[in-house]
């Protein structure tokens, strides 16, 4: 057996049951959930995902709403500009695909937003293409594997696709479906600290575990700070627009945090990515309409 046939007679028995993973979600469903998915855990993505997919089947009931109402739904996911990403794509599947996701590579990587990684996802997890999907449980399963090195290095570069597309089968369908399971085994067994090496599939026939070398001390990637950074004083500044019921003066906005600099900073920052909008002295999530007569 090979070891994508290792890995999905693995996943087959041992998937997490995620409800993007079910064979009635659709490719908006799947686009959805990868968007969400960077750079946010898995258990505050799925509530998340099904409001959002409760309030918007599909693409057009989102693109028929301003920006401010997915801004609004994001919530406390973090990274909010995703949401606006999320809406422009909308738009413009609803103006171009007729409401649809396309399945054609290209056209996907042609919408607002969509990077490479989120564009091959689509393409095989919501339509069951062959592409490498690389991301970093995919990178640190391959590089131990097949590699021999117990870390993959801090991002994507073409040889890690070149790396993992040699590892797929011909058949597409089954190649998607190997993709995922390689997903898989990273997110739960082959973990960047204390992989459980001793149930994963690949476990014979892994160059690290041959190699017997150790894993490098303290964590892989440093983690990123976030009390008294930017993006706390951004995320209260949006906590208080998203709940607000019409436009917001500044002096509501003060109160939020003490620092006049950093705050002013972080304001002008919502601003520059197009989050909110400025009317005068108040200001409204984008999309929303101003105070009348400003």
């Amino acid at each position: 057996m090979t070891l994508a046939d290792n890995a999905i007679a693995w996943y087959d028995v041992n998937a997490r049951d995620l409800p993007w993973r079910q064979p009635d979600t659709s490719p908006w469903g799947v686009l959805v959930s990868e968007v969400m998915l960077q750079q946010t855990p898995v258990v505050r993505v799925e509530p998340a995902w099904r409001s959002w997919m409760t309030r918007w089947p599909v693409p057009a009931a989102l693109a028929a709403d301003p920006p401010s109402e997915a801004i609004r739904m994001w919530g406390r996911l973090g990274y909010p500009r995703r949401a606006m990403r999320l809406h422009a794509c909308a738009v413009a599947m609803t103006e171009k695909h007729g409401g649809h996701v396309p399945s054609d590579l290209d056209e996907l990587l042609a919408l607002p937003g969509i990077g490479t990684y989120t564009a091959r996802a689509v393409a095989t997890f919501a339509f069951g293409q062959r592409h490498p999907v690389v991301d970093t449980n995919v990178r640190r399963v391959v590089t131990r594997v097949v590699e021999g090195q117990p870390d993959a290095g801090p991002a994507t570069t073409a040889a890690d696709l070149v790396a993992v597309e040699d590892l797929l089968p011909a058949d597409p369908p089954r190649a998607a479906r190997a993709s995922i399971a390689f997903m898989e085994l990273g997110a739960i067994v082959c973990v960047a600290r204390n992989p459980r090496c001793r149930i994963c599939p690949l476990e014979s026939v892994c160059l690290w575990r041959a190699s017997g070398k150790e894993l490098p001390d303290g964590p892989s990637r440093k983690p990123q700070r976030y009390a008294g950074t930017d993006r706390q004083v951004r995320g209260l500044l949006l906590e208080v627009l998203r709940h607000a019921t019409g436009p917001v003066p500044r002096q509501r906005l003060d109160v939020v945090w003490s620092d006049e600099v950093q705050r002013a900073r972080a304001l002008a920052g919502l601003v520059d990515d197009g989050l909110v909008e400025p009317h005068g002295d108040e200001f409204v999530l984008a999309g929303d309409a101003p105070a009348t007569g400003t």
